[in-house]
């Protein structure tokens, strides 16, 4: 790679560049939120439009000098091509059947996840836990569909409206997992006709909610430590690498400098 392309990349890819890119995002993100209002744009509406012109221009310069700099290897980092991908939307001409694609400018606050460290690493970890999740998900689903058809065979004729079929069954179990109003909207009321009607919740609710969800929680978090800890990992064998290069350069030169003492030990002892 030339050396030109080079310097280009070391800077588009340098702190002071991503910040200015960070700014403009949040500026951008603040922009849109506000042309939401009436008021702000019959008194500030030009403004907000040519505003949201110029850093979408910055964004698509960014986007021309990245791949000027990296080549083809710009699209072979993922986080590279979904930020390209909201620039071109962005493009996109904003009229008729394509109204639409002016709503979607607030994706490019999304860019943020790219250009803040960390929460590209929570993003990272949410996509590394599917597998897990997947696995935890399949478990959750057991759970509901076992706890449908109990709700339904005994609730399902008192209370048609909550468990009169699996599908109800299904969305009144959803409500209770998340815990809204499912005492005074679903189990109170339910109670008043069958008081040991708290034996069906209670226990639902301990393994969906407090259970179940709490290894989410856990896969996600301990998915984040194995990869702050491989990048240390890997850090301190980049450190290794770099000492054991150096040393072996610092060798070279020492053995140079010894060769050519005893070249000039051996003139003076000739010249004796």
């Amino acid at each position: 790679m030339p050396n030109h392309r080079v310097k280009l990349g070391n800077f588009l890819e340098g702190n002071g560049f991503h910040n200015f890119i960070i700014g403009l995002i949040i500026i951008n993100s603040i922009t849109i939120g506000m042309e939401t209002s009436k008021a702000w744009m019959e008194g500030y509406g030009i403004f907000f439009e040519s505003l949201d012109d110029i850093i979408l221009w910055v964004f698509i310069i960014e986007a021309v000098l990245k791949l000027y700099a990296f080549g083809y290897k710009y699209f072979l980092n993922p986080w590279n091509v979904f930020d390209f991908l909201i620039v071109a939307i962005s493009i996109v001409p904003a009229a008729g059947p394509f109204s639409v694609f002016r709503t979607l400018r607030i994706l490019r606050t999304l860019r943020l996840v790219n250009n803040v460290p960390k929460l590209r690493l929570i993003i990272e970890a949410l996509l590394k836990s599917i597998p897990n999740i997947g696995w935890i998900s399949l478990l959750l689903m057991v759970v509901f569909y076992i706890f449908a058809v109990l709700g339904t065979n005994l609730y399902g004729e008192d209370f048609p409206e909550l468990f009169g079929g699996l599908g109800e069954s299904m969305f009144t179990l959803f409500q209770i997992m998340t815990l809204e109003s499912w005492s005074s909207g679903i189990a109170r009321p339910m109670m008043e006709t069958m008081p040991y009607a708290y034996l069906f919740f209670v226990p639902f609710i301990l393994i969906a909610t407090y259970t179940t969800l709490n290894i989410f929680i856990a896969i996600v978090v301990n998915t984040m430590n194995e990869m702050h800890h491989q990048d240390t990992v890997e850090e301190e064998q980049h450190i290794k690498d770099f000492v054991r290069v150096e040393n072996a350069k610092t060798q070279q030169k020492l053995d140079s400098v010894q060769k050519k003492i005893n070249l000039i030990l051996e003139k003076l002892e000739k010249n004796k």
